[in-house]
């Protein structure tokens, strides 16, 4: 790594480091995901006894735990779109271009330090909430060296990172954050819900990239599934809608004026 390089990632975590609302979007998602899943995760304990048959063979009590990651994303898509957009907001675009000329070495640092932050973020909220929420269920708990379990522990943190790596690159695209978050928000929290739970819009939905990521944090297959996919096949797909959005925002970037 060039002397150059070393300086705008040093640069780049400092501008992360600074801004007030990029600590607590990631914050939030750390507290929203870890207290709805050590709540659901008790709620689910106090209702095993009352499930079917059906449900008592589907139960993950893995999964179950990660049950508040659908509100906690929203924190990290919101952490994604502000590392990207709070410079095009500002104004601040023209003098961190003027600054880094090379576009791609600017791009890249960029990302690249909001990455290793997200991962580590993720991965320590994953294990937390892993642990938490197994606690809660007791009895019913999983642990971490049942086949499976780490993977989808791991991949939990995997998860949270490419989801804020996604909404990086559709920031990059944008230059909003008003209108990436609008597009995001309810891409993530609404229509890809109801494309995957909807039976005419199933086989599309299972394709986006929230629905097949999350199957990395699944250990117990439902009965009924039918997904032409496992856990590491999802992860693959949503690693490559967040390529297409990484490459979009490269080429772009590339192509217009600041």
């Amino acid at each position: 790594m060039t002397m150059a390089a070393t300086q705008v990632i040093r640069s780049e975590w400092t501008k992360i480091r600074s801004v007030a609302s990029t600590v607590w979007t990631l914050s939030l998602a750390v507290v929203v995901t870890i207290g709805l899943g050590i709540l659901i995760s008790a709620l689910s304990k106090n209702e095993f006894d009352n499930m079917s048959r059906e449900d008592k063979l589907s139960f993950d009590p893995t999964f179950i735990s990660f049950a508040g990651m659908s509100l906690g994303q929203l924190a990290m898509i919101v952490f994604g779109v502000l590392v990207v957009s709070n410079e095009y907001s500002t104004g601040m675009i023209r003098t961190s271009l003027a600054a880094v000329p090379q576009r791609g070495t600017f791009l890249v640092s960029k990302i690249a330090v909001a990455t290793v932050l997200s991962l580590a973020v993720g991965l320590v909220t994953s294990f937390v909430t892993f642990f938490l929420g197994q606690a809660m269920l007791g009895s019913h708990r999983a642990e971490i060296g049942d086949t499976g379990v780490l993977r989808a522990v791991i991949g939990g943190g995997l998860y949270m990172t490419l989801i804020a790596m996604f909404s990086m690159g559709v920031a990059a695209m944008l230059r909003s954050p008003m209108l990436s978050l609008g597009i995001l928000m309810p891409f993530f929290f609404l229509i890809s819900n109801i494309l995957g739970n909807v039976s005419a819009t199933k086989k599309i939905g299972q394709f986006l990239p929230d629905q097949a990521g999350s199957r990395i944090m699944q250990v117990v297959t439902p009965i009924d599934d039918d997904t032409p996919y496992g856990p590491w096949g999802g992860l693959g797909i949503m690693a490559l809608w967040v390529a297409v959005a990484l490459i979009g925002a490269y080429v772009l970037l590339k192509k217009r004026d600041a």
